[in-house]
C-alpha cells in the first residue's frame, strides 16, 4: 500500500499496534472489504492468517479489490474459526446482528455511468436479501432473550456522500432500522466526500484504514 503515498508506510504493523492494543478477545470487528491485494484465496490466506492472529471475532464482506474472493463456499472453508464472511446473510454475535453487502457506486456520482445500474441494482437486492435474514436473527434474538437486538450493516462503497444524503441504500437501511453502518472504499482526496453522521436512526461512518489512522474505530462501548 505504500505506493499510495507515505501515510501508508509501515501500516500493517501500525494497524496490528493499534488493534492489539485496544481490542479484547471477544470484541467483534467489522471489516467492510479490500481486505488482501491477492488474486487467488491460496495467495490470500496469510493475510487471513494475519486477521485472525489479532484479538476479537472478525466479520469480512468483499471489497471491490477482493478478488481472490472465490465463492463464499469456499471463501468459509478457508477462514480461521474466529473469522467470518458475509454474503446476502447475517450473522448473530450476542444481541448484535451483523449483515451487509460490497455496495457500488450512487446514481449521481461522476463516475456512474450507465454501465453500472445493473451492478447497482444487484448490489439493492444483495443488502435486501442480508438485512432481511438480519431481520429474521434480530427477532429470534429479542425472542430468546428478551433484549433488544442491535443491527450493525457493513457496505463496501459508500451508501451515502457529503453532498448526496439520499440513496436507495440509505432508505433500505432506514427501513430496516438498521442501528449503524459502517463502508470504506474512499482513500486520500476522496475521503473528504465521506459522510460521517446520523440520517435517520442510522448511524454512518467512514472507516477506510488511513482516514482512521490506522486505529479500529469504537462503534459500541459495552
Amino acid at each position: 500500500m505504500d505506493i499510495f503515498g507515505g501515510v501508508w508506510e509501515d501500516h500493517a504493523n501500525r494497524i496490528a499496534s493499534n488493534w492489539d492494543a485496544s481490542v479484547r478477545p471477544s470484541d467483534l470487528v467489522l471489516i467492510p472489504g479490500d481486505i488482501s491485494w491477492a488474486m487467488t484465496l491460496e495467495e490470500a490466506e496469510p493475510d487471513l492468517a494475519w486477521i485472525a492472529r489479532r484479538p476479537g471475532l472478525k466479520v469480512l464482506i468483499r471489497g471491490n479489490h477482493d478478488y481472490w474472493w472465490a465463492s463464499i463456499s469456499k471463501v468459509r472453508r478457508a477462514l480461521p474459526n474466529n473469522v467470518f464472511a458475509l454474503q446476502n446473510d447475517s450473522i448473530v454475535f450476542g444481541r448484535f446482528v451483523v449483515c451487509g453487502t460490497r455496495g457500488w457506486v450512487l446514481p449521481g456520482s461522476p463516475d456512474y455511468g450507465e454501465h453500472d445500474q445493473k451492478i447497482y441494482a444487484r448490489e439493492i437486492l444483495r443488502l435486501r436479501m442480508s438485512l432481511e435474514s438480519a431481520a429474521r436473527s434480530a427477532s429470534a434474538v429479542e425472542s430468546d432473550t428478551g433484549t433488544a437486538a442491535v443491527i450493525l450493516a457493513m457496505i463496501h462503497y459508500p451508501p451515502v456522500i457529503a453532498n448526496q444524503r439520499e440513496s436507495e441504500f440509505v432508505r433500505i437501511l432506514e427501513e430496516h432500522t438498521v442501528s449503524h453502518c459502517v463502508y470504506g472504499h474512499l482513500h486520500g482526496e476522496g475521503m473528504k466526500s465521506g459522510f460521517n453522521g446520523t440520517l435517520g436512526a442510522v448511524s454512518y461512518s467512514l472507516v477506510s484504514a488511513d482516514y482512521l489512522g490506522f486505529r479500529p474505530k469504537l462503534l459500541v462501548d459495552e
